[in-house]
């Protein structure tokens, strides 16, 4: 079953065709991958998915709904998360905390009753920082709690931000380059973070660059190129894909 699909989908700014006629699938379940050169489309796509930007033509459907004109908001309350390509964590507050801000979502207490603090908004603090700390726990990362989230190690400020996300409980998780800047050691770990997620019941769509970690844990691959997909297939398929090793991977 088709959790994500994408029907010709075109975007442009100015003269630039950023995007232009792509139409792919993410069966539920999956780990799918969005490859290709600098400039290829890649976070443009991610954009219009999540609702950052808006298409120019083409249609956008998550679980059977058209998501490709409503609010980013909307978007995230249907069951769609995200991380960035570069870290947006929120400054002067914990791991923790940054975290707990991931399940706004699924919280009910508005303004006013948070002023009053009535005793339901209580309750529902508490039970969003446990969930919070489960998934700090599940990633490894428990200790790190009350610590201030910006005084982090790289790899641990993206391991927090990948844990805000979850925090969501998101049916599909956008992932965009989350080995970026890691090590070697850190990209493994990267890697077997997201097959956990995967085998949490959430669907994976990530943007990555590192070829060994795309073929490590994909499911399939999507390759664009100048805003166009020029190959989609399962991962020994596109190592050996012609037009692949010819305009990404090099001769």
């Amino acid at each position: 079953m088709s959790l994500l699909e994408v029907k010709n989908l075109y975007k442009s700014f100015g003269g630039l065709q950023a995007v232009c006629d792509v139409s792919f699938n993410v069966q539920d379940g999956m780990i799918k991958a969005l490859i290709g050169p600098n400039g290829a489309g890649k976070t443009t796509l991610f954009n219009l998915i999540s609702g950052v930007l808006k298409p120019d033509r083409g249609e956008i459907f998550f679980n059977g709904l058209p998501i490709h004109s409503i609010p980013q908001y909307k978007i995230a309350s249907y069951g769609i998360a995200r991380t960035f390509q570069h870290i947006r964590l929120f400054p002067k507050m914990t791991s923790l905390e940054n975290i707990m801000i991931g399940r706004h979502t699924h919280t009910k207490a508005g303004f006013i009753s948070c002023m009053l603090s009535l005793p339901f908004t209580w309750k529902e603090e508490k039970l969003v920082r446990e969930k919070s700390m489960e998934l700090m726990k599940f990633l490894g990362v428990s200790e790190l709690a009350s610590i201030d989230a910006l005084s982090l190690s790289y790899g641990q400020q993206r391991i927090v931000e990948l844990a805000r996300a979850l925090a969501c409980e998101p049916k599909l998780l956008l992932l965009d380059e989350p080995a970026a800047g890691l090590n070697m050691r850190e990209t493994r770990e990267m890697g077997e973070f997201i097959s956990k997620i995967r085998e949490m019941g959430i669907t994976v769509l990530l943007v990555e660059h590192d070829m060994s970690l795309v073929m490590k844990i994909s499911d399939e691959v999507l390759v664009l190129s100048y805003g166009q997909k020029i190959a989609e297939d399962n991962p020994l398929s596109i190592q050996k894909n012609k037009e692949v090793i010819r305009v990404y991977l090099g001769e």
